[in-house]
């Protein structure tokens, strides 16, 4: 690495900040109306002119607007992707505003170990539909190559834990008919995942279930129990006794499948797998990224055999172990 390399990844959080900013102001859903000056633009979002006029320039010279004759309009990727209610709106991206906040402490944590009082606090205050939202724009985009990955051939009743929106167990029961689902997650969260259900139409193969997987009951009889994005919010301790309720709750010949970020035994590859590691510093009290290692002890542990990994094309792996005894 050369210290001209070095400052082009330092100086990156400007290109970043002024697109949150304006993700923040809502700035593109403004501009659909047509080509506007800043005075235009500042009124209407109640800015100052000269500074927004320096935030749309910027982000002209990024090619995010577009401006002719002083007068500024979304180019064609922002108004497909940057308009809240378009098809193909990037709906996860005020949660990467939320997560400036936290990584902007980053410091402090180091000194403390995790994050604590009014960063904390504030953390965990995040409207859950916002949270819930991000996840599902990843989740709808990666589910059909992650569920496609795995042997359905048994499979008929499906835990989706801490399921989110429930993107994942749509994908389960889209692949295979007779497949039914439950997604298990936080009192405060199912309401918007019953949302989501009604509005794929699939409130006939998927139910719901309330409660925290780390201390309530998640129910019986399952040939198959997906955990995405999942352990790496916990503590070593806390996923080796999940894993193991995730055992218990198997039928016979049943799999548990966890899908995450696997660091190598170093714990330096792969490079997005130590960011999340971060990620999780900044944001939980106890998470963090593991390693096959340590994950194959929870399933092995847990009575759990005849383990595999399968890779995905987005950088999460699944670690599988089924329930043979």
């Amino acid at each position: 690495m050369s210290p001209k390399e070095l400052q082009e990844i330092v100086y990156g959080f400007r290109t970043s900040r002024i697109v949150l900013t304006s993700i923040e102001l809502k700035l593109y859903d403004a501009l659909e109306d047509g080509e506007q000056s800043s005075n235009e633009i500042s009124k209407k979002l109640s800015t100052n002119e000269k500074a927004i006029d320096r935030l749309m320039n910027a982000l002209c010279a990024l090619n995010i607007l577009q401006k002719k004759n002083r007068k500024f309009s979304n180019s064609e990727f922002s108004s497909r992707y940057l308009v809240k209610g378009k098809p193909d709106y990037i709906s996860n991206l005020f949660h990467s505003i939320d997560l400036w906040r936290s990584w902007s402490n980053l410091t402090e944590i180091i000194y403390e170990g995790k994050p604590k009082g009014k960063f904390y606090e504030k953390r965990k205050e995040e409207r859950v539909d916002r949270f819930i939202s991000a996840m599902h724009y990843r989740a709808s985009r990666q589910a059909k190559e992650d569920i496609s990955k795995l042997d359905l051939k048994n499979v008929k009743n499906v835990l989706d834990l801490g399921g989110g929106s429930g993107a994942f167990a749509f994908e389960f029961v889209k692949q295979k008919n007779d497949i039914r689902a439950t997604v298990l997650d936080l009192p405060d969260v199912i309401p918007v995942t019953e949302k989501y259900i009604s509005e794929a139409g699939l409130s006939d193969k998927i139910e719901t279930l309330k409660g925290n997987y780390l201390t309530d009951s998640i129910g019986t009889g399952y040939d198959l129990i997906f955990l995405s994005a999942i352990v790496h919010s916990n503590s070593f301790e806390e996923n080796k006794k999940l894993i193991q309720k995730c055992a218990d709750a198997l039928n016979k010949n049943g799999q548990v499948v966890i899908q995450d970020y696997v660091l190598d035994e170093e714990r330096i590859s792969p490079f997005s797998g130590t960011l999340f590691a971060i990620n999780m510093l900044v944001n939980t009290q106890e998470g963090d990224a593991y390693t096959q290692k340590e994950i194959s002890s929870w399933l092995t542990d847990a009575g759990l055999s005849d383990l595999s990994r399968n890779d995905t094309s987005h950088g999460a792996s699944q670690i599988i172990g089924w329930k043979k005894l």
